[in-house]
């Protein structure tokens, strides 16, 4: 496994970004935006513990050309400048563009990749049984894994269960993490009860996996437990990063006072808001990055759904609750 971090912990023991991406007018890839937003978290703390990923879902990954994915990946990696580790999304319709995306992360220079599960015809998507059929994911990583042969952090994301929730479940989680050894972090997609559940089993049964939670409105209670947290993948630090980073310090310090109060002045309330429908969560990412001034433009390429007023009033109000600036006076929604 070739890495800067061979020291699995050092590489996967962080707090990863999603980056959203910026565009122009919902489109064209904003080069300048893209710069300024990596240089928001490599010139704060943020930096010491935490990491980038290029191209994930939040970043529009599923409507990016190959030519685009490597474009934002080197613009990611050039102005991190190594001060923080870069993953690189490798999702494509066909494994063989997969293959060649993961080919060009290690390429440009990415640390390892950041793997999300097949889509397209319902075979490999809503239909999709994943305990009895785990190579439908599980090849595709293999595939990846001989090519490029880099750290390797999934994003577990699978049909909805009663179990688990919005994530893949337990039999074939240990089985890919059995067979890949590349694999070093297992992103939590799930709910409380199936991240309890991956998250224990992973203990037992793979501990050189991180886990890393993603959904922020339960970081409160994944802090807590003492053991459900190894470091984090979320989208939710494009638009809090700063008191998020507060609250999982306070943890670290064992001030549960502190952690409490971040919490309950307005963070959970912010994150419940932002995770409350999976269908705008990434449409919800973007518009609060958007309120910040961290974007020119809240708009997600087609088609992916615009921003709707009521939620841009609602983060507005939520994220000022919560101590966070909003520096965008005009909230009505822009054309698309």
């Amino acid at each position: 496994m070739n890495s800067r971090y061979p020291d699995r912990k050092s590489l996967s023991h962080r707090l990863y970004t999603a980056l959203v991406l910026p565009l122009k007018n919902g489109e064209d890839i904003d080069e300048d935006g893209l710069r300024r937003l990596v240089r928001y978290y490599v010139q704060s703390r943020f930096a010491a513990v935490g990491g980038l990923i290029a191209n994930p879902e939040a970043g529009e990954i599923s409507y990016l050309t190959r030519e685009e994915k490597r474009r934002v990946l080197e613009i990611v990696l050039e102005e991190a400048a190594g001060k923080l580790p870069v993953l690189a999304g490798t999702f494509a319709w066909t494994t063989r563009e997969v293959i060649v995306t993961a080919q060009d992360a290690k390429a440009i220079g990415a640390d390892g990749i950041f793997v999300i599960p097949p889509a397209g015809s319902m075979d490999v998507s809503v239909a999709w049984d994943a305990t009895r059929y785990p190579e439908v994911w599980l090849d595709q990583i293999k595939d990846q894994d001989r090519a490029v042969d880099m750290p390797i952090f999934a994003h577990p994301i699978a049909n909805v269960t009663p179990q688990y929730g919005l994530g893949l479940p337990l039999e074939p989680t240990l089985k890919i993490c059995r067979e890949v050894p590349n694999v070093v972090g297992w992103k939590m997609t799930y709910s409380p009860q199936g991240a309890r559940l991956i998250g224990r089993a992973l203990r037992e049964h793979a501990p050189e996996v991180a886990v890393l939670p993603s959904s922020a409105h339960f970081f409160h209670d994944y802090l807590a437990s003492g053991w459900q947290f190894d470091g984090a993948i979320s989208g939710s630090f494009n638009y809090a990063m700063e008191p998020m980073l507060a609250h999982i310090e306070a943890f670290g310090r064992n001030d549960l006072v502190g952690a409490r109060e971040i919490w309950n002045a307005g963070m959970a309330r912010l994150h419940e808001y932002v995770y409350s429908e999976p269908g705008r969560l990434h449409v919800r990412y973007k518009i609060a990055a958007w309120l910040r001034g961290l974007l020119d433009s809240p708009l997600m390429r087609k088609p992916m759904p615009s921003p709707r007023e009521e939620e841009i009033r609602a983060l507005a109000r939520l994220m000022s609750a919560s101590g966070i600036e909003v520096v965008r006076k005009d909230l009505t929604p822009p054309a698309h």
